[in-house]
């Protein structure tokens, strides 16, 4: 026989503030993170920027990577993965982890390599599960990633990709649509004048109505 629980402490949901929030058992290196941002369970983040209000969910990865402002990035994703020195007559890490294996020194120039193919993520970005956002991609505001994507190549902005490697599934919004949004550069305003708005953000016709100015006439 099963047994239905409840959860009987609703009120424990977690409340942001302009602190940056982080899970207990999650790992940071060399990072700057913005004012309401939050870091889910044991997921790991090195030389990297979070804008305000951007969060990642648990068990990521992410290196090397500018991640703009409202980028909502779900659990297990993986952002500009190390990769091996392929070039070289073995791959194997003892290349350039040699101090593991009491070989001598480590290689810092493949690190400093490394940290130079930075990853860049816009604005209002949505990175759905398990995505891996290889060095050096550049994904435009507005976009999504569908869940399981590997993204091998730059993100135009407000385009839903998805696959392996991903593609290009269709516009997140119609071109004029977008390309008012993102010129009302709404994510540059302050809390409390989001938090003023919330009810117009909501609603995309009323977001138009309220803060594109209609094409002069000639």
């Amino acid at each position: 026989m099963s047994t239905y629980v409840e959860n009987l402490n609703p009120s424990t949901t977690l409340h942001l503030s302009e602190a940056p929030s982080f899970a207990p058992d999650a790992r940071i290196r060399s990072s700057h993170f913005g004012r309401y941002t939050e870091v889910g369970a044991s997921s790991l983040i090195s030389h990297s920027v979070f804008g305000d209000y951007s969060y990642i969910g648990h068990h990521c990865d992410v290196m090397a990577t500018d991640i703009g402002k409202f980028v909502n990035i779900a659990a297990m994703v993986r952002i500009n993965p190390g990769f091996h020195p392929t070039e070289r007559p073995s791959q194997h890490h003892m290349l350039y982890r040699a101090s593991m294996y009491g070989m001598g020194e480590d290689d810092p120039e493949l690190f400093h390599w490394r940290r130079l193919q930075r990853v860049s993520i816009g604005h209002d970005v949505w990175i759905g599960h398990g995505a891996v956002i290889m060095p050096g991609v550049r994904v435009g505001n507005g976009a999504v990633i569908g869940s399981g994507s590997i993204v091998t190549r730059d993100v135009p902005a407000y385009t839903i990709v998805g696959g392996n490697p991903a593609r290009a599934i269709k516009p997140r919004l119609p071109r004029a649509i977008a390309e008012a949004v993102e010129k009302t550069a709404w994510w540059d305003w302050d809390h409390a004048t989001l938090t003023e708005r919330m009810d117009d953000l909501r609603d995309m016709r009323r977001f138009l109505a309220k803060y594109v100015e209609p094409p002069r006439s000639a």
